[in-house]
């Protein structure tokens, strides 16, 4: 919203600033710490005022876990109300990419809400069915890949981009919208299998995001796909004023979801970060990059996958406890020593992530 200042510049001053991305970007970055910050304590009272006894808390997960009964959920409300808030002000309002992201963050926000408002209600870790909150969660990204395949350029549009390889292209034709959905669908649920330890998901989604943002802001600009040898996608650089109120707004949660967590995330925020990436990715023709900076969503729920097979197969388990983070608890590893190794594994895994639009 504020971008439409610069109409008061005469092509210098301060308004002139609004016109760049990057600066619009660090505004919203500003904004969403200072929403957490304002926001955080009166909401996570609300919380838990609310919901009495707090999320309940599952009988066989890790015996460490007992203790955080009574901790409000739905934490998450804190960093959408923050995302939303900074990119409404500081994103340009005429740019489709941004609304196809907000679209499917608050839907996917409404999703999770609902699950974690029955779980409460409910007092157990059932929440809404699962066929229901898959069956709307592949509606919404479907409408979401249909939604980016009328702003793609037509030379991109129901293709399948390879990183490194800029001149290979898989044209997916009208497979391209169910490809979508398995990636907006897989990535929001990965977030959310990774949501089990505090501060274990918040970090790499900041990460995460963080990375995109750098490659949306990159294809959106003609020069510098000329300069890095990547598909140019008009319009996708506006997302990293997106991505920046996700940094900002991850920032001041983890203030309080630190250990030991004052409030959850909840569905409500996994689910919708999780959604908001995958239709990032699919926005900015990067969905294989994104396995590879969110590999580490990845690795929890494959690790899900395999668990379920392999005991439905053999009556035996691989891991001591699925998703893997689970695993390393019934190990002995600390909670704290888990969340900042995963911490470490996401960063580096960004980092290749974002080598890929260099290498050739």
């Amino acid at each position: 919203m504020l971008y439409w200042l610069t109409e008061l510049s005469d092509g210098g001053g301060v308004f002139n600033l609004f016109r760049y991305i990057t600066f619009r970007a660090g505004g919203a970055f500003l904004t969403a710490l200072l929403f957490g910050f304002l926001f955080g304590p009166p909401l996570i009272n609300v919380l838990r005022r609310k919901q009495g006894k707090g999320q309940p808390i599952r009988s066989d997960g890790p015996e460490s876990h007992f203790v955080k009964a009574g901790t409000p959920t739905m934490g998450g409300l804190l960093i959408i109300g923050a995302v939303i808030t900074s990119t409404l002000l500081w994103a340009r309002l005429d740019n489709p990419f941004v609304w196809l992201v907000l679209f499917v963050t608050l839907s996917y926000a409404a999703i999770g809400f609902a699950d974690d408002y029955a779980k409460v209600k409910k007092q157990n870790t059932a929440g809404v069915s699962g066929k229901v909150r898959l069956l709307l969660g592949f509606l919404i990204a479907a409408v979401a890949g249909f939604w980016a395949t009328q702003y793609h350029p037509d030379a991109l549009a129901n293709q399948l981009a390879f990183p490194i390889f800029k001149d290979t292209l898989l044209n997916l034709g009208f497979f391209f919208i169910p490809f979508a959905v398995i990636v907006i669908v897989g990535s929001a649920n990965a977030v959310n299998l990774t949501d089990g330890l505090d501060g274990l998901a918040i970090m790499p989604v900041m990460i995460a995001a963080g990375a995109l943002g750098i490659i949306a802001y990159a294809v959106g600009r003609v020069d510098v796909t000329e300069y890095l040898d990547v598909h140019y996608v008009p319009g996708t650089g506006e997302i990293l004023v997106f991505t920046a109120g996700i940094f900002g707004g991850g920032l001041g949660f983890l203030w309080y979801n630190a250990p030991p967590a004052a409030v959850f995330m909840g569905d409500t925020g996994s689910l919708a970060l999780g959604g908001a990436l995958g239709a990032i990715a699919v926005s900015t023709k990067h969905e294989i990059v994104l396995a590879i900076v969110g590999g580490l969503f990845v690795v929890e729920a494959l690790s899900v996958i395999i668990q379920v097979l392999y005991f439905k197969r053999t009556g035996k388990r691989v891991f001591l406890m699925a998703p893997i983070h689970h695993h390393y608890e019934k190990k002995g590893w600390a909670e704290p020593q888990i969340v900042i190794r995963f911490w470490i594994i996401s960063l580096i895994l960004a980092l290749i992530g974002l080598a890929t639009l260099k290498v050739r």
